[in-house]
């Protein structure tokens, strides 16, 4: 999942240009336990992860797996990044986020993998997903879960205000928002995420941000972009009209609240959602249904990725290693036991087999925390809607070489069009690009 307002500007880096020292493992030996197997440490925040660790130690006698939670996306990358400088401590695997994988990958921080195997999987994973682990005609990672985005809506609030037909273009949800917001409620939220700029950019088309294949020179150009212009447009007018709910920040009590009591009627969000409304908007059960994104043309079907992550090695000269640990890698993203594991667990999936299974495409309910299955979607298919959301995500969009960093100072920049009258979302962006270029310019890169 992607909770880009916990994300902050990495710490302790150097120029992203000059590679750190090669340092996988924890320093000891590849026998790490002393027990003469191969101790392999991952860090992940994944709490699905451990569930597949029996299985693939029974596979494989001689590798030991130890997961360890290094806490949030930005605590792990804290503590990633103060490793890496100090050129020890650093686990073999490392959970990272598709959006954050491209600076690790400048920096020559985690291992290229066509040769251990993954040169063939394009086909095994969902477009979005596999394009997100490619970069630099590369492969530096396996996809772990995704994040297609889909529209979660309250269906008992839609229907008091009389949206009987589901919105399915921009200028429909538009029309959509005036009516729930006639009953007090908001159609959806948002208080200044960029997570969320960026998957809406992205489905509008847009593709501002380029990194050279050298990794010297950085294109930033969100001003001048048409899909980020469309985008930027279409929101003002939902901020100018009161449309949406700019005051309560995501992943908050009073979100969980609006999203419990109707007030906040919809989430445009990744897929794996279904799991975090049952646990924070408990009250909503039945309530909501799952559809299409809204798209700018009718019968569109383009769609972007919201949040996701892969699982990664980190570079070392152990080549023990680096093989123990691919092996753990494969078994836990393409395998098909481990990956069962972790979408029973509830992770949503990033392979095309799982996601046409009938098993799967079958599901009406969520589990939810003691183990009960609740349906939350009113009986729905729901991952019907959700796999096809998955295949209608558009590739080419490319993250910036330090996109923990821009996502850390978004608010700071654009997050004022949030708040303030007097400051538009095209001002705001255009001072975040300032930003941009200017701490880009600061790390050595060459911006265009």
């Amino acid at each position: 999942m992607m909770f880009s307002k916990r994300a902050i500007a990495l710490v302790g880096t150097v120029a992203m240009l000059f590679p750190l020292a090669a340092c996988g493992g924890s320093g000891s030996d590849s026998s790490g336990s002393g027990s003469g197997k191969t101790e392999v440490l991952v860090w992940a925040w994944d709490s699905t992860l451990s569930r597949t660790v029996a299985g693939f130690e029974k596979e494989n006698p001689d590798i030991t797996v130890k997961i360890t939670n290094a806490g949030t996306n930005k605590d792990e990358y804290t503590a990633l990044n103060n490793a890496m400088s100090a050129g020890k401590g650093a686990p073999d695997i490392a959970q990272i986020e598709y959006y954050a994988l491209p600076e690790y990958v400048i920096r020559e921080n985690v291992q290229e993998i066509s040769d251990l195997g993954a040169s063939g999987y394009k086909d095994f994973y969902t477009p979005g997903t596999w394009s997100s682990v490619n970069v630099n005609d590369g492969v530096y990672a396996l996809p772990l879960d995704s994040g297609p985005m889909a529209f979660f809506y309250n269906k008992e609030v839609f229907d008091k205000a009389g949206v009987t037909e589901l919105p399915t273009t921009w200028d429909e949800f538009y029309e959509a928002a005036k009516k729930i917001r006639a009953t007090g409620s908001y159609i959806t939220s948002d208080s200044g995420d960029a997570g969320f700029f960026d998957s809406m950019t992205w489905q509008a088309g847009a593709t501002p941000f380029s990194t050279s294949k050298d990794g010297k020179t950085v294109g930033i150009n969100l001003t001048s972009d048409a899909g980020v212009k469309k985008w930027t447009e279409f929101w003002q007018k939902m901020i100018d009209e009161d449309l949406i709910d700019t005051k309560t920040a995501g992943w908050t009590d009073d979100w969980n609240k609006g999203l419990n009591d109707g007030s906040i009627a919809s989430l445009l969000t990744g897929a794996w959602m279904p799991y975090n409304l049952l646990s924070g908007a408990p009250d909503g059960s039945g309530k909501w249904r799952v559809a299409q994104m809204p798209t700018w043309e009718k019968g569109g079907t383009e769609n972007s990725e919201n949040g996701g992550s892969s699982l990664a090695i980190i570079k070392s000269d152990d080549e023990a290693k680096v093989k123990a640990a691919y092996k753990f890698l494969e078994y836990a993203t393409h395998n098909a036991d481990g990956i069962k594991q972790r979408v029973d667990g509830g992770a949503f999936p990033a392979d095309n087999n799982t996601l046409a299974s009938d098993d799967f495409l079958a599901m009406t309910s969520v589990k939810d925390a003691d183990g009960k299955d609740n349906e939350y979607f009113g009986g729905q298919e729901f991952n019907k809607e959700l796999a096809k959301a998955a295949s209608n995500v558009v590739t080419g969009y490319t993250f910036l070489p330090f996109e923990v960093y821009a996502r850390g100072v978004f608010a700071d920049d654009a997050g004022g069009a949030f708040t303030d009258k007097s400051i538009t979302l095209e001002q705001g962006i255009a001072a975040w690009q300032k930003n941009l270029k200017s701490y880009a310019e600061s790390q050595g890169y060459t911006v265009k």
